[in-house]
């Protein structure tokens, strides 16, 4: 049934202010150093013409995912880009940060050590560093944790952890938040030392907490970085449904033991659901869920769970999604195209009416969920979104007033440009057309596909958006639409300033 929406032009409640760094992003530490990461996608399977194969061994990574040289952090278009969407946190981790040495003096000539799996250079992080001054950005980092610094039973040194904390400062620019490591209840897969526990981990946690205290005070303590560990995709919908595989999962109230050295920000890792390459562990949703009720409340349904935890461990303290995208492993195929659009802006919207922090996406540039595609840095549809978002929507959340329903998930913030009045984020995902009343002239900004939801371009009010001559981004210019009502199309998005 087509839906219904009066938008007001006062009187709304307000709920809080968001961070200004909202919108974030991960550079992996394998797009830093070169290394393995998710497998591309053919150009049959992004448009939906070529089925996936089914892959029933998920845990060998030799079937999903290939080599990557290191991305250049210096090239023009990225950074560009990175520095039109804003401030930003930028976070490198990862599972093959857990499994780096950092050679800052070149000793090893190119050897990875034992017990480690690849090499940082200093030239490669410097290079990082100047990315993140360029753009305006603040570091975040987890540290190495493997058999090369350390075995189970041994509690955790941090020389390694030094060397790259100190070169960083002096440097000038400081890492201002760090996780200790990256999913370490998934101990299996993320390179943890051989029978390493979570009591292990508890020991270790603390010992880094008080670590960062004595030495690095300045810096956010982050964690504990965990993903799976709650119900995220048992919402009902017979194409998605469990968690992560049995003999992986091991809980925060485990990994946290005790608690001695309380964090200042609880973070976790959330994401839509599997991709097609993991649809062997469960929780995989269909192309035609995506834009389904079930399907978009699992955003609000794992925050809310998260929430709860972080009361519990960080009370009063911002809760950060430090890794977040439409499925894990490396994103379903739709998710470079205009489909995960309604996805990615529902996200923002459903965060902010719940609880203060910050969303990572993962990533800005590498594998088929990044902001721009690896490689040649264009950018994709849910970048414009994210840039749009940035542009328009303020920090103040109100009540919409609007119950979340299928045509209608409604989210209403303050104007960017601190003019009085409210915008408007309207999604629209549903197959029929929401009738919108204007109470007075607004400018819109309606989001589609170029022809078909799954479409690697999106238009904004029917104009295509892509980079025109020198990397210029297209005029992400609204329509003036007088007081009355119009209609926000099937599958649209759209921003009304009024």
């Amino acid at each position: 049934m087509a839906q219904f929406v009066k938008l007001q032009c006062s009187g709304l409640n307000p709920l809080r202010q968001m961070d200004e760094r909202l919108v974030s992003y991960n550079v992996e530490m394998t797009e830093v150093t070169g290394g393995t990461f998710w497998k591309a996608y053919t150009d049959g399977q992004v448009d939906g013409t070529e089925e996936f194969p089914l892959i029933s061994d998920w845990t060998n990574m030799g079937n999903l995912q290939q080599w990557y040289d290191p991305i250049d952090t210096k090239n023009p278009r990225l950074i560009k880009l990175a520095k039109e969407l804003g401030t930003a946190w930028i976070r490198v981790s990862g599972t093959w940060a857990n499994k780096t040495y950092y050679d800052f003096d070149g000793h090893c000539n190119g050897k990875v050590p034992e017990g480690f799996q690849n090499l940082l250079t200093k030239e490669q992080w410097l290079s990082l560093l100047d990315f993140v001054k360029a753009v305006d950005g603040k570091l975040l980092v987890s540290i190495a944790n493997c058999p090369g610094i350390h075995t189970a039973d041994e509690p955790m040194p941090f020389e390694q952890a030094e060397l790259l904390f100190r070169t960083s400062k002096e440097y000038g620019v400081p890492i201002s938040a760090a996780e200790f490591t990256n999913e370490p209840n998934l101990i299996a897969l993320s390179g943890l030392p051989q029978g390493y526990t979570a009591a292990d981990h508890a020991r270790d946690h603390d010992l880094f907490g008080a670590w960062l205290k004595e030495h690095y005070p300045e810096c956010l303590f982050v964690g504990p970085c965990t993903v799976g560990d709650i119900d995220m995709f048992g919402m009902g919908n017979d194409g998605a449904g469990g968690g992560m595989a049995a003999g992986f999962e091991m809980v925060t109230e485990q990994l946290l033991g005790d608690y001695k050295s309380k964090m200042d920000v609880f973070s976790y890792h959330y994401y839509n659901g599997v991709s097609e390459r993991g649809a062997a562990m469960g929780g995989h949703w269909p192309y035609e869920a995506c834009l389904s009720e079930q399907y978009l409340a699992v955003a609000a349904h794992c925050t809310r769970q998260y929430t709860a935890r972080r009361d519990k461990y960080v009370p009063g303290g911002q809760l950060w999604v430090t890794e977040s995208g439409d499925a894990g492993c490396g994103g379903n195929t739709w998710a470079s195209t205009y489909a995960d659009v309604p996805r990615t802006l529902n996200e923002l919207g459903e965060f902010s009416t719940v609880t203060d922090g910050v969303i990572f996406h993962n990533t800005l540039a590498s594998s088929d969920y990044g902001f721009l595609k690896h490689g040649t840095f264009e950018p994709r549809p849910n970048y414009f979104a994210v840039l749009l978002w940035n542009r328009l929507m303020g920090r103040t959340v109100y009540a919409s007033g609007e119950k979340i329903r299928e045509g209608a998930h409604v989210y209403v913030h303050s104007r960017k440009d601190g003019k009085d009045g409210y915008v408007y984020l309207i999604i629209n995902n549903s197959q029929e057309a929401t009738k919108v009343e204007l109470p007075k002239e607004a400018q819109a900004y309606v989001l589609t596909g170029n022809g078909k939801l799954r479409s690697r371009v999106m238009c904004l009010n029917g104009q295509p958006l892509m980079l025109g001559e020198q990397d210029a981004l297209p005029a992400l210019k609204g329509v003036q639409l007088p007081a009355g009502t119009t209609e926000l199309p099937a599958g649209a998005c759209g921003f009304y300033v009024l």
